[in-house]
């Protein structure tokens, strides 16, 4: 297979990686620099669990060829922490248990701080429309809106 060097910076940190023409961006976050808070669901850009930040927008990584993020800004939910504690996305979802087995959450709190970046106070309507790329099917949502509602105060 062919391979091609790509320069991607992710979570701050410059990498310069070789990577297979075929890997997706899951692939190589995942097996070419360690990073597995990112989950592959559904490999189809169905279930959210596997959504980055690239260049300040969510990105489906399983759909991302590795070679499209070359020069490009990615952060993944090991990105979110600040200053080594949980981020208030984080801390809320802990809190409010947004949470249960866990496979969806990295998917979710990329999605919350990209909505609340956007959307500062949302209502849950708006909770609700902006995270419907992310399926969960543990929590029945209301946990989750709750975490985003939370996170949305602090």
């Amino acid at each position: 297979m062919p391979t091609k060097h790509i320069n991607v910076t992710v979570n701050g940190h410059p990498h310069e990686i070789l990577v297979d023409s075929t890997w997706t961006l899951l692939e190589t976050l995942r097996d070419g620099l360690g990073l597995t808070g990112t989950k592959e669901g559904c490999s189809n850009g169905n279930c959210g669990a596997c959504t980055v930040l690239m260049d300040d927008k969510t990105a489906c990584s399983c759909l991302v060829l590795a070679a499209e993020a070359d020069g490009r800004e990615v952060t993944t939910v090991e990105g979110l922490e600040v200053e080594g504690k949980l981020s208030p996305v984080q801390d809320a979802f802990v809190k409010e248990g947004g949470l249960q087995c866990g496979f969806c959450t990295p998917g979710f709190l990329v999605s919350t701080t990209f909505l609340l970046e956007r959307i500062p106070e949302p209502s849950e309507d708006e909770i609700r429309l902006n995270l419907a790329g992310n399926l969960c099917r543990c929590t029945g949502y209301d946990k989750i809106v709750k975490a985003v509602q939370r996170a949305a105060s602090t």
